[in-house]
């Protein structure tokens, strides 16, 4: 089940890739500061590298009024490559056994060309500085992801 606005944002324990630095990191550590959970299916895809670039894009607007964290179900390695290739400015965390994207509610069934299958769907969380979620953005567009967090943000 997907957290709403008003409940306490699931607590994870994850790897973090930061340019080219790992640091492991858990939401609880990061209480008192505002935070973006943005949840992506796949590095390197074309959607989701709309989404990414168009972040990247327009950083100076949205940069220093949360801290912002891409999530996928992608490997460590697989982030490095996608931070270097694509000039990303924020981390991303490696969720490989999928305890977030769970946590979050937005691991579910998916369809393309009547083929069913489990994925990603892409969702953003703003969680404010009391740990509560202040916005979901539920299956966000990568074209228009971007102004609709820098709105919630401010």
């Amino acid at each position: 089940m997907k957290p709403q606005v008003g409940d306490i944002a699931p607590d994870f324990h994850a790897t973090v890739v930061d340019g080219d630095r790992e640091i492991q990191i858990s939401l609880s550590e990061l209480r008192g500061e505002r935070v973006v959970l943005f949840f992506y299916p796949k590095d390197n895809t074309p959607g989701c590298t709309i989404q990414a670039c168009s972040l990247r894009e327009h950083w100076s607007e949205i940069q220093g009024k949360a801290r912002i964290f891409g999530v996928s179900a992608d490997s460590v390695a697989s982030h490095r490559k996608f931070i270097s290739k694509k000039r990303l400015p924020y981390p991303l965390i490696a969720d490989e056994d999928k305890q977030i994207v769970i946590a979050y509610g937005v691991w579910v069934q998916k369809s393309m060309m009547g083929k069913k299958f489990m994925g990603i769907e892409r969702s953003t969380f703003v969680i404010g500085v009391d740990g509560k979620i202040e916005a979901v953005l539920e299956k966000v567009s990568p074209l228009s992801h971007t102004e609709q967090l820098a709105r919630i943000l401010g």
